[in-house]
């Protein structure tokens, strides 16, 4: 990995303990959020370049890499992108960034949407990768989208899907040498414990069960009463996936959750572009962040 110039620590938060390497300085952060089953560690070709110009923090989320595993209950509510979220609230307040870019790909972006709501003064810029709101998804869910996003589904049943991935997690996530040679080796080394270990596979797994009732639920409220993201958002997908298969033109969507500007950026790739463009998404960041700190500077 290229995390040489990074400090890697734990944590000790109210309700969980994360793992967070931060490198890099300046007056602005940028917070990097994984997706599934990734670790933090997917954004070891990124979060240098990245660092060069800001302050950067790439944390394992709750359940994820080797973050802490807090109980579950019946609502998965331990595992809901509020409480999610609320651990990066403190996270970074430790770590002394009062306000900050966040950037979320896959079930992280998810996070990171939670966060720009739940706390409008926290976040300066939002940078959405590869995913639409949960409750979007579900409300335009037909065949199409169910055929190729199975998993949700199966990820929320009790008990099956982790017997399924704990027979044999190499089978179940894909070929590892591909992954090995996608990610880079420490970064697949990082990944393969993470889905060997059982107790995360749960953990992660309780991540999409909160993802279709909780989760969903607070979006709904947030539709309901009108709350919108109220910091600039800049959403990026990959040509390579099926976002604009399913959606057309899925920056519509998020236009419609957000009251400020929204940027699209569309990579050519597939799902994981902090790994197959690397160079580019942190040139689509940093481009971003410049003019958020340009907007504040005329204001």
């Amino acid at each position: 990995m290229c995390f040489d110039r990074f400090t890697l620590a734990h944590a000790t938060l109210s309700q969980a303990t994360l793992r967070y390497r931060r490198g890099g300085s300046g007056d602005l952060a940028v917070l990097l959020l994984h997706g599934h089953p990734r670790t933090h560690a997917t954004w070891h070709r990124v979060a240098p370049i990245l660092a060069d110009h800001h302050s950067v923090v790439c944390p394992d989320l709750r359940g994820y890499g080797e973050s802490s595993k807090p109980t579950s209950d019946a609502q998965h509510a331990p595992y809901s992108k509020r409480s999610m979220a609320s651990d990066l609230v403190e996270l970074m307040t430790q770590l002394g960034h009062r306000r900050f870019v966040v950037v979320g790909h896959d079930r992280g972006a998810y996070v990171a949407l939670r966060l720009a709501l739940d706390h409008p003064e926290l976040v300066r810029g939002l940078v959405i990768l590869e995913t639409v709101p949960i409750s979007e998804a579900l409300r335009r869910c037909g065949a199409e989208f169910a055929q190729a996003w199975w998993h949700w589904f199966f990820f929320a049943q009790p008990d099956k899907p982790e017997a399924a991935i704990n027979s044999d997690p190499n089978r179940w996530y894909g070929d590892p040498e591909e992954k090995r040679r996608q990610m880079g080796d420490r970064a697949f080394e990082d990944y393969q414990r993470a889905i060997n270990n059982p107790s995360t596979v749960f953990a992660m797994l309780e991540d999409y069960r909160a993802g279709l009732g909780i989760d969903r639920e607070h979006e709904e409220a947030d539709r309901a009463a009108g709350r919108k993201v109220r910091c600039p958002l800049l959403f990026g997908w990959a040509s390579g996936d099926d976002l604009g298969r399913l959606y057309g033109s899925p920056v519509e969507i998020w236009r419609e959750w957000c009251d400020d500007v929204v940027v699209e950026r569309v990579f050519d790739c597939g799902h994981h572009i902090a790994e197959e463009r690397p160079e580019q998404l942190a040139e689509a960041i940093l481009r971003f962040a410049a003019g958020l700190a340009g907007a504040a500077s005329g204001d």
